[in-house]
């Protein structure tokens, strides 16, 4: 990657619904579109948690149009950074490419209060994703 290049993230969970939507609707948020922000799911569900859609509107954070993506390879072949979060070997694995396992609570039928303890984690994470990832 050169450094006119933006640097990108893919965010994968199973279902795409939850935990890698908030992370990359976060990411995307912090970094104003200055890193390419992709999220996916092995196994996408119908629609977007509301839940998490819910927790990440009390942050300002608009998630309503969202909807999940499967995962490709090309998803993965295009970013610099991978980020599973319980797809674990779901995920295509090519050389060069960063790979991250965050080990994060899955969301999928829980109350908003602990929708919103998990996006604490998440934001906790991707916070210094966003430190590192700017500092290069």
């Amino acid at each position: 990657m050169t450094a006119a290049e933006k640097p990108s993230v893919l965010f994968v969970c199973v279902h795409n619904a939850g935990r890698s939507q908030m992370a990359a609707a976060f990411l995307s948020h912090l970094s104003g579109g200055r890193i390419e922000v992709r999220s996916a799911g092995s196994a996408p569900a119908d629609s977007v948690n509301p839940a998490a859609v819910e927790a990440m509107k009390e942050v300002g954070i608009d998630m309503s149009l969202e909807i999940p993506k499967v995962l490709t390879t090309e998803a993965v072949k295009d970013s610099d950074v991978v980020i599973t979060m319980g797809c674990g070997d779901a995920c295509p694995f090519f050389p060069g490419k960063e790979y991250l396992d965050w080990k994060i609570a899955d969301p999928q039928d829980v109350t908003f209060e602990k929708t919103s303890k998990i996006f604490s984690d998440i934001e906790t994470r991707v916070n210094d994703l966003w430190e590192r990832i700017k500092g290069t």
